[in-house]
């Protein structure tokens, strides 16, 4: 997988694909149709057997391959900075929401989904995007909490937290530096404004 341009000091925390139940289709057509083609050699003959290996694989290209190629092309990346998806392998789909505006994340699991480890992931965040709803999310409630974690310190490096005096914000702000959750830019930038505080 070919990795996002990360921002100076931006860590991935987390990347993956669709959860593999979305390879369970084309593993089940290409099953049948290695199953279809030994009954054409075993009991065809001649150009019927050709005619009939023929559409075979095309059934099966027409019915496994898509699903196949969108769970390979489908990337999933959290950072300490923002939530990244890619998709497409020829045509490219990508969305990315900072933390900071995100406002809610919600995910369901079916029994079944509960079973096997995945589910949806429901994404709300301010401004044009709302809500971005994602399905085959392999162990969605797992990365519901690294959101909220990480979005809880994404906005503490932002704003400090509530009740702090300027000099503790400074301190959390070093510390979040340290950590590389704040890039030096960011840290400068900061600091300053907390210092004319003092």
């Amino acid at each position: 997988m070919k990795r996002p341009k990360l921002s100076s000091g931006e860590e991935v925390v987390k990347a993956f694909r669709p959860h593999w139940k979305q390879l369970i289709w084309p593993g089940f057509a290409s099953v049948v149709a290695i199953a279809a083609i030994v009954v054409l050699f075993v009991f065809a003959e001649g150009t019927w057997m050709w005619v009939g290996i023929a559409a075979t694989i095309a059934i099966w290209l027409f019915l496994a391959i898509p699903p196949l190629i969108d769970w390979l092309y489908t990337h999933y990346v959290i950072t300490n900075e923002r939530v990244i998806v890619r998709r497409g392998m020829i045509a490219r789909h990508g969305l990315e929401i900072p933390l900071e505006v995100i406002n809610d994340v919600t995910f369901h699991q079916s029994i079944i989904e509960r079973v096997v480890g995945s589910g949806d992931l429901i994404i709300e965040s301010a401004g044009e995007r709302g809500q971005s709803h994602f399905s085959d999310i392999p162990d969605p409630d797992e990365i519901q909490a690294d959101i909220y974690r990480l979005r809880e310190t994404r906005m503490v490096a932002l704003q400090g937290a509530p009740g702090q005096s300027a000099a503790e914000q400074i301190e959390t702000l070093a510390r979040l530096h340290d950590q590389g959750v704040l890039s030096d830019e960011e840290f400068a930038e900061k600091k300053t404004k907390l210092l004319g505080q003092i």
